[in-house]
């Protein structure tokens, strides 16, 4: 995998051209709206419109991204229709500035990164805030468990793509919030979809409807209320051996209006006994079959078994010119994790709340929204690690290692409570000046404690207990200008920081006792330009330049001599250059959208004994990114053909050991029958990495074993059927 593949430049050239060029059709159409708002939200029903997007994740009520001083994108997904939703890099796709590295490993979640944070990820998502409904699924510590988000019920997803540590805290590298489908507004709607493919088989089964009432003897008063529920289970063999997956998941939500205040409540129950851990490869596994597992992963029958919970309940109530929304939630995660070198057990519960405002008022000539919010939330977790000693015969005699004949787990490593509370609290204040502009002010702060309770202590496990507050003050300063209806240009300079977990600051490269005292959190400075259009309604276009400065950059590593034993430590000083830009195209039967992103991420400062680093490229983010997707629908039948392409990336801080750059495709048809008796049924059929590219789509950032390269899916033919009833 040493080899490189260059990325055609000129697709960078031509995606940069079409935004240039857009500018001025962009005035003139905005002048022929007149003062025309486009904020209207958007008809489904005319698929080759594109109207404006209207955008919750800015912590306030609905807003046009025209006015907001962010890079602000709403993934597309009615686009692309038969999504296969097995992944989160299905609902991702063409996002510019945002790489999903789908690690095509049951046991692995795919890996978010935005502007680069997050690719350093070894577990979950890391350095990028996620949340459902505006609900965060994010821990305090910043860590993002994502296996168990229900897909089926997602409708479009709002990506801020920059740092927004004013407004969401700890580990806001970049945010993405899933939003949930909208329950049916017929009284019982319901649907089948049933998916199978490369061995693999999952099924989905929904319902939704909406119920409206009076309520009491008051004439015209009426309550409504709606509901959405959604099953679906997941079975079968992956394309590499040792990846089987057994999952089932329910996910539920109901809403309700009552005397003027909505209420939302969301259920979800997770239950995967089997998530089997293929491992990543050598190169010169690669080269000869990606399809091979590590094969230490086999002979530890490394996998996981996972339980996970979560409910919450959202309220909210229009107060004068404004609105004020309060959330709590709680959940619990069972975690059995064998791994090669120890097996691993959690038993987490998470609690957790927040309660928001924002108004908009006129005390002077101008008119002025102000914003404020406090968010809390508590993690606990009860961690174990014990011997594995599945290679162990169960004729062998026992050891100090594995006392127990036949059992797979083996002698204690470790036996401790780790917690994590944050606590934050931010104001948000924006001037809607003359001229249309805006201009707008953000100030946050956190404050997140960890505390470890050590219960496994000998002579040769010292204890590791400790406390340890890290908080940080997060401002930001925007300014908008909406030039025309449909066109705005913006500016701002905002923050972001991101904590070690618990975890991280216990394990020490020397092998000291308790939290680590000089692993410090990561810290970001972004200065951010960048203009929108949405041109006649068929035209959407987008670019934005950033340069980003992060000091005490965390950077992961494995523990010489200790397998598996991953350490952090800072790098003093790293820079992040780049620019972002995305097209979409909509006529009658014709939506074509594609997204460029160069990323020139560098370490400035970064010296690891008397070796530096400096001038490195930051590992596990390709420098050209390209992606894309081609859609027709005429008749009732449509045709989908999707692209990703990138450059060869590094995934060693030295730079030596590099992942190939790829191209690859994916096509999917299918059809929408007549309606018959309220019946419709919708066959779909899907070719993935249609030329059968061998490439890895992950890379393990400063692996052991040499094992850097996780393959993408070979080429893969997918079949789906959906039966729809309301």
């Amino acid at each position: 995998m040493n080899n490189s593949s260059k990325f055609p430049r000129r697709y960078a050239f031509v995606l940069l051209a079409l935004i240039g060029s857009s500018a001025a059709p962009a005035m003139q159409a905005q002048s022929r709206q007149g003062t025309r708002d486009s904020s209207a939200v958007a008809d489904d029903s005319v698929a080759q419109r594109l109207n404006t997007m209207r955008v919750s994740v800015t912590r306030e009520t609905a807003r046009s991204p025209f006015e907001l001083p962010f890079a602000l994108t709403t993934s597309p997904l009615s686009a692309r229709p038969a999504l296969r939703r097995t992944s989160v890099s299905d609902l991702l796709l063409g996002v510019p500035g945002v790489q999903v590295q789908d690690r095509s490993n049951p046991s692995q979640d795919a890996r978010i990164a935005v502007r680069g944070f997050g690719a350093r990820s070894a577990f979950g998502v890391r350095g990028v805030r996620v949340l459902r409904d505006g609900i965060p699924l994010s821990l305090p510590d910043g860590q993002t468990p994502i296996d168990w988000l229900d897909l089926e019920t997602v409708e479009r997803v709002d990506i801020v793509r920059g740092t927004a540590a004013a407004l969401y805290g700890n580990a806001a590298g970049g945010v993405v919030d899933v939003r949930s489908r909208a329950p049916s507004s017929l009284p019982l709607a319901l649907s089948t979809r049933i998916w199978n493919g490369g061995g693999v088989q999952r099924t989905n089964v929904q319902g939704s409807g909406t119920a409206v009432g009076r309520m009491g003897d008051t004439e015209g008063t009426f309550q409504r209320s709606q509901w959405l529920a959604s099953f679906t289970r997941t079975a079968g063999d992956g394309p590499r051996t040792w990846s089987r997956l057994d999952a089932t998941s329910v996910f539920a939500r109901a809403l309700s209006t009552v005397g003027g205040t909505r209420f939302e409540v969301q259920g979800t129950a997770y239950d995967a006994p089997r998530a089997e851990n293929t491992g990543a490869l050598t190169a010169a596994e690669m080269a000869r079959d990606p399809r091979l597992p590590d094969s230490l992963n086999i002979t530890r029958r490394s996998r996981k078994a996972v339980q996970q919970t979560q409910i919450s309940l959202t309220a909210a109530r229009d107060v004068g010119n404004g609105e004020i929304r309060g959330s709590l939630f709680g959940g619990t995660r069972m975690l059995e994790n064998p791994l090669p070198f120890a097996i691993v057990e959690v038993d987490r519960r998470a609690v957790g709340g927040g309660l928001h405002g924002s108004w908009r008022v006129i005390p002077f000539a101008w008119p002025v929204r102000f914003g404020v919010g406090v968010d809390a939330q508590q993690l606990v977790d009860e961690r174990y690690n014990y011997e594995n000693c599945a290679d162990v015969l169960p004729t062998a005699p026992v050891t100090a290692r594995c006392p127990v004949r036949g059992a797979e787990s083996g002698a204690t490593r470790l036996d401790q409570q780790e917690r994590a509370a944050n606590v934050g609290g931010y104001t948000r204040i924006e001037v809607e000046a003359p001229h249309a502009l805006f201009a707008s002010v953000a100030m946050r702060y956190d404050q997140v404690r960890f505390r470890v309770q050590d219960r496994f202590i000998n002579a040769t496990n010292l204890d590791d207990s400790g406390n340890r507050t890290l908080g940080a003050v997060s401002p930001m300063l925007g300014l908008t200008w909406r030039a025309r209806p449909r066109w705005s240009m913006y500016a701002n300079l905002s923050t972001a920081f991101e904590t070690p977990t618990a975890t991280e600051l216990t394990n020490q490269e020397s092998g000291a006792a308790g939290l680590n005292s000089t692993l410090e959190p990561q810290r970001t400075r972004t200065l951010e330009f960048g203009t929108q259009a949405l041109i006649g309604g068929r035209v959407r276009a987008d670019l934005a330049l950033f340069h980003a400065t992060v000091l005490d950059e965390l950077v992961p590593f494995d523990v010489p001599n200790q397998p598996g034993r991953r350490a952090f430590r800072n790098a003093g000083e790293t820079t992040r250059r780049g620019a972002e830009s995305s097209v979409r195209l909509a006529w009658s039967h014709l939506d074509i959208g594609t997204a460029y992103t160069w990323s020139h991420f560098r370490f400035d400062r970064y010296n690891v004994g008397t070796t530096s680093f400096a001038g490195r490229a930051i590992p596990g983010v390709p420098e050209h990114y390209l992606q894309g997707f081609a859609t027709t629908q005429a008749r009732g039948v449509f045709a989908t053909l999707e692209w990703t392409a990138a450059s060869e990336a590094t995934a060693d801080d030295a730079g030596t050991v590099k992942g190939a750059g790829y191209a690859v495709w994916a096509v999917r048809m299918g059809a929408t029958s007549p309606r018959i008796h309220g019946v419709r049924l919708e066959p779909t059929v899907a070719v993935e990495n249609i030329f059968d590219r061998r490439y890895a789509s992950s890379l393990i950032i400063n692996a052991t074993r040499n094992r850097y390269f996780e393959p993408g899916l070979p080429r893969r033919l997918s079949a789906v059927v959906q039966v729809r009833w309301d």
